[in-house]
């Protein structure tokens, strides 16, 4: 089972710290952050309680008996700063004070704040205790916390850590039995959500996890990516009529105005909730002179899951209830897989540049990095340093080979972005031209990268 362990990293550093702190752990649904408290909390002495759904007062009812049962105390009274007096360590060591979904606490009773202040003061427990408020609700936290609680209280709050995917290395690290090629299509197809990779079954191939975790109602993953928007966005007709569009390529707020014939600003206002909860994002392109040839505004699915599902399975959605899960496979999603895993071969490139760049084994250092969107051509990586040099990537995961009319095709694209490079970088999947690898062995400015060297 994988965790953020970068996460586990800082949590274990701001308990080293000296004194009392409070720290606010969020992250979405299957960021599989009770495991990652599972993880930090062993050899530790802790007290944790998930909050519910439910009245203040019943509320209190149910963190009473459960300090009640753990502590082996008799209450006097049902109040937070009565349960915060009871917690001990009953050693030197700090305490750790979890509570989860905290949210259902802090919106409907600010006695549970006050309480918490207290605490962290040393006016209701004299040990030392660090304090972490943990919670699924993403929007929530970023938006409305510190209106709920306060500006001072606000101050209070020594971090706030967001529990965020996993990166491409991290995936290949939790997934050993794949090699590198099989990792990325595991990337493109759910991305590095933890819960996604625990479910994933590595002894499998692409096809069969696929079939089993998407295709199946007993999968994992089979309604998992309208349970994510459903489950913190009203209306959810909009939001997937909107998604909908966006995964066949109408990209632009204007497209999107003609197929969905929702308003500008309807769209708009819904695109920022979208956003909030990391499903869509705004692409801008790489600033450079031949802006005029640039697209301005393209939106994209950002959660690799989201996009999947609405590109494969929602078009053919009432396929997918008569043919079987390998039927449903073979003739929807296999013919035009390698195609749309070209976006995340793009991102491995990239986070691979960035890899390198922190070991020094890149010929410029990099201050930027983003891609082009070209009205005609796009330009699939410029990395710059601070005095405007530019190395330039090209990836290929779909053809065969990266061709020498592929590198031409990058060149026009370049001269319509109005830039040129002092390195480029060519990335294959399946290799390369006798013409390309020639035209590396005479200018050393072409550097390329194939599957073996990601």
């Amino acid at each position: 089972m994988v965790v953020k362990s970068q996460i586990v990293k800082e949590l274990e550093k701001e308990y080293g710290q000296a004194g009392n702190q409070i720290h606010v752990l969020y992250g979405r649904a299957d960021s599989e952050k009770e495991l990652l408290l599972r993880t930090f909390l062993q050899k530790k002495k802790y007290f944790y309680y998930r909050a519910r759904q439910v009245s203040p007062d019943e509320q209190r009812m149910q963190m009473g008996q459960e300090i009640a049962a753990q502590y082996e105390v008799h209450l006097q009274k049902y109040t937070y700063e009565e349960y915060f007096n009871r917690v001990k360590s009953g050693d030197p060591s700090k305490l750790v004070v979890v509570i989860d979904e905290f949210q259902y606490i802090v919106k409907r009773d600010p006695g549970f704040f006050e309480a918490l202040l207290k605490l962290r003061a040393k006016r209701l427990y004299p040990g030392p205790v660090m304090i972490l408020l943990c919670s699924s609700a993403v929007a929530w936290v970023e938006r409305e916390l510190s209106g709920c609680i306060g500006e001072a209280a606000q101050k209070k709050i020594a971090r706030r850590i967001k529990l965020s995917n996993l990166n491409f290395l991290e995936v290949v690290r939790a997934l050993p039995e794949y090699p590198v090629a099989e990792c990325i299509k595991v990337y493109g197809i759910i991305g590095g959500v933890p819960g996604y990779i625990n479910r994933w079954n590595p002894k499998a191939d692409i096809r069969t996890n696929i079939c089993r975790q998407i295709l199946s109602p007993n999968g994992y993953l089979y309604g998992a990516a309208e349970d994510l928007i459903g489950a913190s966005l009203r209306e959810l007709s909009v939001y997937e009529t909107i998604l909908a569009q966006i995964a066949q390529g109408y990209d632009k707020l204007n497209d999107l105005f003609i197929k969905t014939g929702f308003s500008r600003a309807k769209i708009s206002v819904y695109m920022k909730n979208l956003a909030a909860f990391d499903i869509v994002q705004k692409v801008v392109s790489f600033e450079t002179g031949g802006w005029e040839n640039a697209k301005k505004g393209v939106y994209r699915i950002r959660d690799n899951y989201v996009n999947f599902w609405f590109h494969f399975i929602y078009p053919h959605l009432s396929k997918m209830y008569l043919l079987s899960a390998e039927e449903f496979y073979d003739r929807y999603i296999a013919p035009g897989l390698d195609a749309y895993l070209n976006r995340y071969f793009i991102e491995v490139c990239m986070e691979y540049l960035g890899l390198l760049g922190l070991v020094g084994r890149l010929p410029l250092r990099i201050a930027k990095m983003g891609t082009w969107v070209g009205k005609e051509g796009n330009i699939d990586i410029i990395a710059q340093n601070e005095i405007r040099q530019n190395m330039v990537g090209l990836c290929n995961w779909e053809k065969p080979v990266l061709s020498m009319g592929m590198c031409e095709t990058l060149f026009a694209s370049m001269q319509k972005a109005r830039i040129k490079a002092e390195y480029y970088f060519l990335f294959s999947a399946k290799g390369f031209d006798a013409a390309v690898t020639q035209m590396a062995e005479k200018d050393p400015r072409f550097i390329l990268v194939d599957m073996n060297e990601l």
